[in-house]
């Protein structure tokens, strides 16, 4: 099983830089020519993903939520600002998206993988959280002594990002970014055997052309095969776990097969 996600929201690693940069008007601009290309690859290669959403990505292209679910994707909360989020975001992000979306959403990403307060998220009716990369990464993430696959805690089910199994490499976005493909497709197919399933995220503004705006000073590990190169990879790496007949699904359809 394949749990492809794109944390859609807007575009704020700028900021991150020091930039003095608008990233409602034009981080919505960049993650909607993102967004685009991304739907047009799974589109084409006849696969479905589950797209966490900010409640501002949400309010400002309501035409992209729209298409994201005719197609057969799921939409789940990535909390309201990305840039600031809020202890309030879990229960204000899901009224913002449904109301939107026109539908009920089961699942929850904290911006920047944050830890969140699970007893609030199993109050605001959400099925699992996925705000956890169980990995080593200096200055973002220490969680080697987490669990690296699903698990429950406080009802509410986990989905961690796939790490490898022993070493705990992290196989998200900035992996395929900057890992030789062949490598990182053996890793991926190796913690696939070894857990049953594999899941991981990327974000709409990697496929834009960030190589093109030095003024974004963007560092070269993130900048690295963006835009058109990353989606190639996006598009190859679907076709070689289809290649091997894995079945992508949504993670509201991975939890409901995890909870059982």
């Amino acid at each position: 099983m394949i749990a492809l996600s794109f944390d859609t929201e807007e575009f704020d690693v700028p900021k991150e830089q020091g930039v003095d940069y608008d990233h409602i008007r034009q981080g919505m601009e960049v993650s909607r020519f993102g967004i685009t290309r991304i739907l047009d690859c799974l589109k084409e290669n006849g696969v479905r993903a589950t797209f966490f959403c900010t409640a501002n990505f949400v309010e400002n292209a309501p035409d992209i939520i729209q298409r994201i679910m005719q197609e057969g994707h799921e939409v789940a909360c990535h909390g309201c600002d990305h840039w600031e989020p809020k202890a309030t975001d879990f229960e204000l992000s899901k009224l913002r998206v449904e109301k939107v979306a026109g539908r009920e959403v089961y699942g929850y990403r904290q911006p920047r993988m944050f830890p969140v307060d699970e007893k609030e998220i199993k109050r605001m009716g959400y099925r699992y959280n996925s705000s956890l990369n169980p990995a080593f990464i200096p200055g973002r993430y220490m969680h080697l002594t987490t669990p690296r696959t699903c698990f429950m805690k406080d009802g509410v089910l986990q989905i961690p990002a796939s790490v490898t199994p022993w070493l705990r490499i992290p196989l998200f976005w900035l992996a395929l970014h900057n890992f030789p493909e062949w490598l990182y497709h053996r890793l991926v197919m190796r913690t696939l055997r070894h857990d049953g399933y594999f899941n991981t995220y990327f974000h709409p503004w990697e496929f834009y052309e960030l190589k093109e705006h030095p003024e974004f000073r963007i560092p070269f590990i993130i900048k690295r095969n963006s835009g058109r190169e990353m989606l190639c990879r996006l598009d190859r790496f679907i076709k070689m776990l289809k290649k091997n007949n894995c079945e992508f699904i949504t993670y509201n359809e991975l939890a409901e097969r995890k909870i059982k």
